[in-house]
């Protein structure tokens, strides 16, 4: 550890946070194309949640997304920061991409990644 633990953690030693690879390629589709593809995705399970797929930045073709200013805090994982994804008939999904730039030493395998919430996107399919 680095020194920049979550502090949630020390207030929920029972709570969790399991990162793993997610087994295969994972494949994000939004407005009729592939948007990302990668076979270093990370799969976050935590608590009673739905697995959460998180993607390298560099996966992601990055024309589709645009940064906000929306923010938001979790006590396990940090600040998140979130871009909307532009489609090609420039309608929006806002606020439908977010990942952790800075995150706790915990969950540090998911800095550089990003996540999609599955209601703003065709398909996150894995294989």
């Amino acid at each position: 550890m680095k020194g920049n633990s979550g502090p949630g953690f020390a207030r929920r030693p029972d709570h969790k946070v399991a990162i793993s690879p997610a087994g295969g390629t994972v494949s994000i589709r939004f407005d009729g194309k592939e948007i990302a593809r990668s076979s270093r995705a990370r799969k976050l399970e935590e608590a009673s949640y739905p697995p959460v797929y998180y993607v390298p930045i560099e996966d992601v073709s990055t024309d589709v997304l645009e940064k906000t200013e929306h923010s938001t805090y979790c006590p396990f994982k940090g600040s998140a920061s979130y871009w909307s994804l532009v489609a090609s008939d420039g309608k929006r999904k806002q606020n439908a991409v977010w990942g952790y730039e800075t995150p706790y030493d915990e969950v540090m395998e998911i800095k550089d990644h990003v996540a999609f919430y599955a209601s703003a996107v065709e398909a996150i399919e894995t294989r």
